[in-house]
């Protein structure tokens, strides 16, 4: 079955879609008829058993040399080579080393790549780290128990954040898929009145399909949003105040030691900019992207880019550190990309069909055409006095 002229799905998908439609239109009535999107957005990733996180669906695409078509909905960088991993180990050994822990935890670990990558290379460095997991996909923890098997018991996983820890934490692409609040400055009624912010929700038209419907945001979302976005007629935006609660949560359980954010997303300025005036809500599936939620809830993902001006000033406020921002290719040649490409290179096993595929992931990683200026690296912590590799050159906390 087709949902649109570019995917098609199965009789089941489209079965699964339409239970999870139910299931929003039920909380859009018993919420009086209408629905925030950052709730709609909720209950469309992980509504227990229907989300698109908690349900069962293939989300990540397999790069290994066994897939024989494209699977999945999207690939991050870890699947693209191993050496996002191993290079973004390198930093995580120095922080390791600098709070005297060999703790490393993760949260929304994929498939299991970065884990594998970061331990290899960690082992490598002569540092034997103890690897947690927090993830909320059951059918992604199910590949990483299989994929990360052979570590034994020095990967496991956990069903909260810890009470206090001492170490490194991951998380690549964690909070581009947090629900955010959808925003519209309104137009002005008449000359001399000025915009008021407008909060998008969804609600049910006459033949009880979704639409978009706008209220008057509340007085402390409002407030929030004025403090970022200036006042623009028609503009729309996103705001992850999810997002900035989860950094003041970590702030009240990381001891010592680092977070690194890794994602796509701009500093304020940027991501506020008058010619984003439609937002950055986006959704994925079969390896297409879009800006519509409503073709197939709990079939595709949905997400938004990250403010990081505003993660940093969630973590300053909350205590910790702001230990370096900058691109995803300057971090990662900062910490010996290059280095481990050459090292590779000079294995006798290095066939040319290999250089070709690394090559290719490399510039994938790096180029600013693709992720490697849109990924942005944002790192915080407490109790870390040693500088950190991947900010030697570039660091751009100055434009945060």
């Amino acid at each position: 079955m087709s949902t649109d002229n570019a995917i098609s799905v199965s009789a089941d998908a489209m079965a699964h879609s339409h239970r999870v439609c139910s299931f929003l239109r039920d909380q859009i009535i018993e919420c009086g008829g209408w629905l925030p999107f950052s709730a709609w957005m909720q209950h469309a990733l992980y509504a227990p058993g229907l989300g698109y996180y908690a349900a069962g669906s293939v989300k990540l695409a397999d790069n290994t040399a066994n897939a024989k078509r494209p699977t999945g909905d999207f690939i991050t960088a870890p699947e693209l080579s191993p050496l996002f991993g191993q290079t973004l180990a390198n930093q995580v050994a120095g922080i390791l080393r600098s709070c005297e822990s060999t703790n490393v935890l993760e949260f929304g670990a994929g498939t299991g790549a970065l884990a594998n990558d970061v331990l290899t290379h960690l082992d490598v460095l002569g540092i034997k780290a103890q690897y947690t997991i927090l993830e909320v996909s059951a059918d992604l923890k199910a590949r990483q128990q299989k994929r990360l098997a052979s570590w034994g018991d020095r990967v496991q996983w956990l069903d909260r954040a810890p009470a206090s820890f001492i170490g490194c934490v991951l998380a690549n692409e964690v909070l581009d898929a947090m629900p955010v609040d959808v925003f519209a400055w309104s137009l002005p009624a008449e000359e001399g009145v000025n915009p008021q912010v407008l909060q998008r929700g969804i609600s049910l038209n006459a033949d009880d399909q979704f639409v978009w419907q706008d209220r008057a945001a509340d007085a402390p979302l409002a407030a929030a949003i004025a403090q970022r976005c200036p006042a623009m007629p028609g503009y729309q935006s996103e705001i992850n105040l999810r997002g900035e609660a989860w950094i003041k949560e970590i702030a009240g359980w990381l001891t010592k030691g680092a977070a690194i954010l890794i994602d796509y997303g701009f500093p304020q300025a940027e991501y506020y900019h008058p010619q984003r005036h439609r937002g950055t809500l986006m959704c994925h599936i079969q390896h297409r992207a879009h800006d519509d939620p409503f073709l197939a809830p709990g079939l595709q993902d949905i997400t938004a880019h990250v403010d990081f001006t505003a993660m940093a000033d969630a973590a300053l406020a909350s205590g910790l550190d702001v230990l370096g921002y900058t691109s995803q290719a300057r971090f990662l040649l900062n910490a010996g990309l290059t280095e481990l490409m050459m090292s590779r290179q000079q294995d006798e096993s290095f066939t040319m069909q290999a250089r070709l595929t690394m090559n290719n992931a490399v510039q994938k990683l790096i180029s600013e055409a693709e992720m490697g200026e849109l990924f942005k690296v944002l790192v915080i912590g407490r109790g870390i006095e040693a500088p950190l590799i991947g900010f030697t050159r570039g660091d751009r906390r100055h434009q945060l």
